[in-house]
């Protein structure tokens, strides 16, 4: 999954617009439950740690889940959810050194596009994240060098892109891109010594999904 299969996913649902029908979706009041694929990409920078490099985070893809209210037919709030998504921490030629988990539950504001009966509704968001780090642990610990792992919580500023296309009066799909503001702390120690790094994770986060209109 990449930001290329979700360019084209959204493509492909602009080419349905001349198709589109009276489905009286996404009106006030209306409860969206969407449900698929999550990817969250990284695009880390921290600061140099002890001349060896900055760290690096891979990608990682759980399920994603979103809970949607409309508060009028054009403007709504949602939750992003997801299963705890399992990053590998690399260091330069150390390769793969850690890995961490974390839950990045966020909450933005939309405004939809188009009228309550589109089939089409483009949207955009902004909000806040709050992403928990936990289950920190070095899985190369360097004979022994490094200790005590850990990784601080984060609050920072989120926003969305997303499109949904409704199949019927209940069911859509979606494509949606997240971006999130997240640094933390990482906190080890070096041959006994105390160490602070901070890094920003700063992920893209692409979902595709399938929904539910209540």
């Amino acid at each position: 999954m990449n930001k290329t299969i979700v360019s084209g996913l959204i493509a492909a649902a602009l080419l349905t617009t001349g198709f589109a029908s009276s489905v009286s979706a996404h009106q006030a009041g209306d409860i969206i439950i969407r449900a698929g694929v999550a990817v969250v990409a990284p695009n880390e920078s921290s600061q140099d740690v002890a001349s060896f490099g900055e760290f690096e985070v891979d990608d990682n893809t759980q399920i994603g889940l979103n809970f949607g209210y409309m508060l009028t037919d054009n403007i709504g709030i949602e939750l992003l959810a997801a299963s705890p998504f399992t990053h590998d921490i690399s260091l330069g030629d150390f390769g793969k050194i850690a890995e961490t988990k974390q839950l990045p539950p966020t909450l933005v504001a939309q405004y939809y596009f188009g009228s309550a009966d589109s089939k089409l509704r483009p949207y955009i968001g902004a909000g806040v994240n709050f992403t928990n780090f936990y289950d920190n642990e070095f899985t190369n610990d360097l004979d022994g060098a490094l200790t005590d792992l850990s990784l601080s919580n984060s609050w920072g500023l989120a926003a969305q892109v997303g499109l949904d296309y409704q199949i019927n009066k209940n069911w859509l799909v979606n494509a949606s891109v997240w971006y999130a503001q997240i640094s933390t702390d990482v906190d080890f120690k070096l041959a006994g010594d105390a160490v602070k790094i901070e890094t920003d994770i700063d992920p893209w986060v692409y979902m595709v999904s399938v929904g539910y209109t209540f």
